[in-house]
Order: structure tokens, then C-alpha cells, then sequence
């Protein structure tokens, strides 16, 4: 049984420091922030540096600067990921005591032309939600010690889940509860299929835990009940769902908003700066302006 979740609500809002927050940013930071104000809960800042190529100082501290201007307050310490790799790290060890994780040794590259080569001769390569292909599953019966030998040789690798081990693991039946929607209107009770994505990657050299990881380990440690984010990661749920019951951790209540379309009517990036909240606020936009404008994409505000 996995343990329950506290009677006080707590929401949270963590972005990481690889760019500038946008529209799509404040409506999650300002949902997140009002739904605990009205429900006398918890709001918690995170900030998810755990890629140290791509994390910057300058864009932290732009962070705080921004959410502070949007009118938002969070509690006091900033939990910053940077500073838990050991944490990351046993529950890693877990994973590799329970013999659901092996080291991958190929490259993107080496993917990138299998799947290239299949397709080119009319086959069709597997391919997780977000369209990326899946990672090739031979490396899930390499032998023991030759894969440790070619660690200790110095080998580039990253440590992935064996998806059919993990799901043998957990229970047959695997959900999560719905208070939002996903991108096809899925709300409720919502089955999860983690193995629709593949054998994922929970750790690599660059970046001692994955967000999947990192960020299940983080809403337990600090007693996340209530996940408010945008649908673009509704389907990386069920790969959530399976970490938190491989590890016995709680599993919040979900709530998936709709995505701020950009100029191209896709989803905002952080590269676009014109729709960053910094620029909104140096052409004279004030906060109730940018909730306003979200309204006027559909996106309604508690």
C-alpha cells in the first residue's frame, strides 16, 4: 500500500533555469498558486536544475523575479535539485537492486540510423507520444559482466528502465486520478500505459537523474498532493505512476491545463522571447493584463 497524502493540499510550481519563463509559465505558476490560496493549502517554488549544461544563475534569478512581479508568493527554502543528487542517487540503487534498470550504450546517433535504415526500407520503427523513437531493447539481456566491463572501460552509457521488468512489477491495474484533461479530453479515473514509451532513461552522465526521475522523488520529499501542469506532459504520467509504485511513493491527484499557442499556433518556447513574461512586462503590461490575456486564449483562471 502506498502511503497516503497529507490533509493539507500542496501545489507547486517548478521550472528549470534553461531560458526564460513564458504565458504558458505563468499560467501554471498563477494556477498553482491560487488553487492553494483557495483551498488554504501549501505553494512551493522548485527549481529543476538537475542539467547542469543547460541551468543557468541569470535565468534563476530571473525566476524569482518574475513570479514576484505576477504578484505570487511560495515558501521559503527554494527546494533546488541541485543540491539533492545523493538523494536521486539511493533511490537509483534502488532501482538497480530490483533489476529494472541497464546501461544503454547507444548513442542518439546509432538510434537515429537504425530507425532511418527501418523506415527507409518501408519498416516502421515504435514511437513514444511525443513521436521520438523507441530506444532499441537488446541491451535489456546483455551479460552482466561484459556491460560492467565495458562501464569500467569507460564506455558512455545511460542507465534505463527496463520498461518489461518494471511493469511486471507493478500492479496490472495502473491510474491515476484526473482533475483537469488530457490533450483527447481524458479526465477522471485515466489508465496508464508507461510502456508506451519505451525504456526510458533515468539517468545519464550529463544528468544524474532524469526529469521522470527527479521530479516523482521531489513531489514525495516534499509532499506534493496536488500536480498542476500543462497537457504536454499529461502522457509522461503513467511513466510517473510506475516510478512512484516502484518505489512505494504517494501518488498526487493530477490536474493537465491547456497549452498558450504561440505565433505558429504550437506551444510557447522558451526561445521565443516575445512571449516571454519579461517582455509583456517591459511593453507596460501589468499582472491583471497577462491574466487577462490568458483568459482570451480560453485558458480561464480560478
Amino acid at each position: 500500500m502506498q502511503p497516503a497524502l497529507s490533509k493539507t493540499r500542496v501545489f507547486r510550481f517548478a521550472p528549470s533555469p534553461n531560458g526564460l519563463l513564458h504565458l504558458g509559465h505563468a499560467l501554471s505558476a498563477m494556477l498553482n498558486h491560487d488553487l492553494a490560496a483557495a483551498c488554504g493549502g501549501r505553494f512551493l517554488l522548485r527549481i529543476e536544475d538537475i542539467d547542469p549544461a543547460r541551468s543557468r544563475p541569470e535565468f534563476e534569478a530571473a525566476i524569482y523575479r518574475d513570479l514576484a512581479w505576477l504578484g505570487l508568493s511560495w515558501e521559503q527554502p527554494v527546494r533546488r535539485q541541485s543540491e539533492h543528487l545523493a538523494f536521486y542517487g539511493k533511490a537509483l540503487e534502488r532501482l538497480k537492486a530490483m533489476g529494472v534498470l541497464y546501461p544503454g550504450f547507444l548513442s542518439r546517433g546509432e538510434v537515429k540510423a537504425r530507425v532511418e535504415a527501418r523506415e527507409k526500407a518501408g519498416g516502421a520503427w515504435p514511437r513514444d507520444p511525443d513521436g521520438a523513437p523507441l530506444y532499441p531493447t537488446e541491451e535489456r539481456h546483455l551479460d552482466r559482466d561484459e556491460a560492467q566491463a565495458r562501464i569500467a572501460a569507460g564506455h558512455r552509457h545511460a542507465w534505463r528502465l527496463d520498461m518489461e521488468k518494471a511493469r511486471a512489477l507493478a500492479p496490472a491495474v495502473l491510474d491515476w486520478q484526473e482533475a483537469g484533461e488530457g490533450p483527447e479530453g481524458e479526465t477522471g479515473t485515466v489508465t496508464a500505459r508507461p510502456e508506451r514509451w519505451g525504456d526510458v532513461i533515468l539517468s545519464r552522465p550529463d544528468a544524474p537523474a532524469s526529469y521522470h526521475l527527479a521530479v516523482v522523488l521531489d513531489d514525495a520529499a516534499q509532499g506534493v498532493t496536488d500536480v498542476v501542469r500543462g497537457q504536454d506532459l499529461f502522457h509522461a504520467t503513467a511513466v510517473h505512476r510506475l516510478l512512484q509504485s516502484l518505489l512505494g511513493l504517494p501518488a498526487p491527484r493530477y490536474r493537465h491545463h491547456g497549452l498558450v499557442p504561440g505565433p505558429d499556433g504550437k506551444k510557447l518556447s522558451k526561445s521565443n522571447r516575445d512571449t516571454g513574461i519579461a517582455a509583456y512586462r517591459e511593453k507596460g503590461f501589468l499582472p491583471p493584463d497577462i491574466r487577462a490575456l490568458l483568459a482570451g486564449y480560453g485558458l480561464v483562471l480560478h
